[in-house]
């Protein structure tokens, strides 16, 4: 991937990928797990191509949010040259639980 900026995972968000990935391989056909691979990807290109190009989030103006699929949300920020990923928090959770 070609960028401006770094992308980068916080440990809480490789936690969350990799409880979400565990999930739709257990409920998902590979192909829709194919197809989100792919949407993750191309978000992450568009943020590090342009970093504001989604909404800032409702409670920390230095946070955004992207929408993944209508199932997920992928929050960041940018610090420098670098996007840091926060978290991929699952839209059907309770939105108490999400830890941006």
């Amino acid at each position: 991937m070609e960028s401006g900026y770094k992308i980068q995972w916080t440990d809480h968000a490789l936690s969350e990928l990799k409880q979400h990935f565990d999930y739709l391989e257990a409920n998902w056909t590979k192909k829709e797990l194919k197809n989100f691979a792919r949407e993750l990807e191309h978000i992450l290109e568009l943020i590090s191509k342009n970093p504001a190009i989604f909404q800032a989030s409702q409670h920390h103006k230095n946070i955004r949010r992207a929408v993944v699929y209508k199932h997920y949300s992928l929050y960041y920020r940018t610090k420098g040259k670098t996007i840091q990923i926060l978290s991929l928090f699952g839209n059907r959770q309770n939105p108490a639980d999400k830890k941006v």
